[in-house]
């Protein structure tokens, strides 16, 4: 925990930052925050873990944010229990869709299919 660590909201905290159990143990990096902007609802985070792969941590078991880090309120033995993310999958457009020469990059702008990839 630096002295440059200040509080953020959920929607300004930088991917990446390392999550730590109560005792401020890191046990993943944050990869995603699940929200609903349209209702300024965060329903909680999906964290990257070294050796469980995704694991889903609701907003009520985070008890501080900050642009250095997340604290969850658990010990690291529950940190260790945590269940993967579950529900509908999420899609984003692909930015690079349809860029290119190829007439097939020429189709893809023309008649706009596709263009999605899976969230990690």
């Amino acid at each position: 925990m630096g002295d440059s660590a200040e509080p953020v909201s959920y929607a300004g905290v930088p991917e990446g930052v390392p999550v730590q159990s109560a005792g401020g143990q890191q046990f993943g990096k944050l990869r995603k925050v699940l929200q609903i902007p349209s209702e300024d609802l965060f329903d909680g985070i999906i964290v990257d873990t070294d050796d469980q792969g995704d694991r889903f941590v609701d907003r009520d078991q985070i008890t501080e944010i900050t642009t250095e880090y997340i604290r969850c309120e658990f010990d690291d033995g529950a940190a260790r229990e945590l269940p993967e993310p579950s529900g509908t999958p999420a899609y984003d457009a692909n930015a690079g869709y349809g860029e290119g020469d190829s007439f097939r990059e020429w189709v893809h702008r023309t008649f706009g299919h596709g263009g999605w990839k899976r969230e990690k």
